[in-house]
């Protein structure tokens, strides 16, 4: 009896783990009521402790806890934000990344991270129809829309046919028009396979998310007019900013 009597106070007295799962459901609650809308900064930690009560390491643990939702994101430097968009990219026949973003009524491109020739392993080979070794064109790119980073993806591209393809992407941010520079006015999306992937730390960096959120991996084979391979690639996309669309009828 004593031990029961004893007991029951702590069952209501709050633990000291439980109040950054509060202050997260409060900030939660406060950002699908609008008090703040997509884009918009958080108050800073220093802010929301004294708002709270509460010291900055337990705001740093509500923070974590909403990041790995996909509510906020944490920019070292500058600050927490309020996650402002999902953008839907359609995946078909002629998948263009900036024509995907027109549509969606957005600004962006691409942008060539690294540019380096080296020889194809089996798996590269065999998707760009060459035989082991031959020569490519690696490209690691990042694809953005107004200032948000939607994708990173490594590509490959046969060469000799494709010397000064990175020089026109980091001019244009199109591979399109990179393309039509060498002579390659049409080509189409011959296959894209998509899965749900843990990105690991090079590529959770890149998209300014944590390792632990997933992201969409997508990897594709792209062909011109004449059926040749022109592109093998892989493209891991912010599963929380992004909305992959197929397409069957183009």
């Amino acid at each position: 009896m004593t031990t029961l009597t004893s007991a029951a106070p702590s069952l209501e007295r709050p633990t000291r783990d439980s109040f950054w799962h509060r202050i997260a459901a409060q900030i939660s609650d406060a950002i699908s009521s609008g008090t703040y809308p997509p884009g918009e900064r958080l108050p800073s930690e220093h802010a929301l402790a004294e708002q709270f009560g509460v010291n900055r390491h337990t705001i740093r643990k509500s923070l974590a806890s909403l990041s790995s939702q996909g509510l906020v994101r944490v920019t070292q430097g500058s600050g927490t934000y309020v996650e402002d968009f999902a953008v839907e990219l359609m995946l078909g026949k002629r998948t263009r990344h900036r024509h995907s973003l027109v549509q969606a009524g957005l600004r962006g491109g691409l942008q060539v991270l690294e540019a380096s020739t080296v020889r194809a392993n089996s798996a590269q080979a065999k998707a760009l129809a060459l035989t082991a070794r031959s020569k490519l064109l690696c490209l690691n790119v990042l694809g953005e829309a107004e200032g948000q980073i939607l994708h990173v993806s490594e590509r490959y591209f046969p060469l000799p046919r494709f010397n000064g393809l990175d020089a026109v992407i980091a001019e244009t941010g199109s591979i399109t028009a990179a393309f039509a520079a060498c002579g390659l006015t049409d080509y189409t999306r011959q296959e894209s396979r998509i899965t749900a992937q843990t990105p690991t730390a090079a590529i959770a960096a890149h998209l300014r998310q944590p390792v632990s959120r997933p992201v969409l991996e997508v990897t594709s084979v792209n062909v011109d007019s004449a059926g040749t391979p022109i592109e093998f690639s892989t493209t891991w996309f912010a599963g929380d900013r992004v909305k992959l669309t197929i397409r069957h009828d183009d």
